[in-house]
């Protein structure tokens, strides 16, 4: 898991990331001409934003139409609690995590999956369960995704 550092963000930016959260493969023709800019600064803003880390433009999938059936919200209690990182350190690397957060409150780590069948979640509860410090989980399974999107980055203006 590494540290993330906030980049300082223009408007020009945040029209980029806008334009591309709508959809990742827009030229950047397209997009400088209704952002009113050049091409040469489409270009170096996008390439600026994806060596800064802030955006990575990747193919997403429906998890549902390729296979992935079962999905579920689990929280973890760990003991002691000087283990929470390094827990936190292998479920990171584990393929089924879509989400993975500490927390405050009742339990320490949130983690949803998305796995296969019932039968495949299954097995990964049994196998985050060996991990040493995970005390206690508690599984909620969600029947229907009825949204799954990125942020809507209108919401900081």
């Amino acid at each position: 898991m590494e540290k993330k550092n906030v980049t300082l963000l223009d408007d020009l930016d945040f029209a980029i990331l806008s334009c591309l959260q709508k959809d990742g493969r827009i030229s950047f023709t397209v997009m400088a001409k209704n952002l009113k800019v050049s091409i040469g600064t489409i270009r170096t803003r996008v390439n600026k934003l994806i060596e800064e880390g802030t955006v990575n433009i990747v193919g997403r999938v429906n998890p549902d139409k390729v296979g992935f059936h079962s999905y579920a919200h689990i929280a973890l209690f760990i003991r002691p609690a000087t283990l929470i990182e390094k827990v936190a350190q292998k479920i990171y690397k584990m393929p089924e995590v879509s989400f993975l957060a500490g927390t405050s409150g009742e339990y320490d780590l949130e983690v949803d999956v998305m796995c296969r069948n019932n039968e495949h979640l299954v097995n990964f509860i049994n196998v985050l369960s060996k991990i040493e410090g995970v005390h206690q989980t508690k599984t909620t399974l969600y029947f229907k995704v009825y949204k799954y999107a990125q942020p809507d980055l209108n919401l900081l203006k």
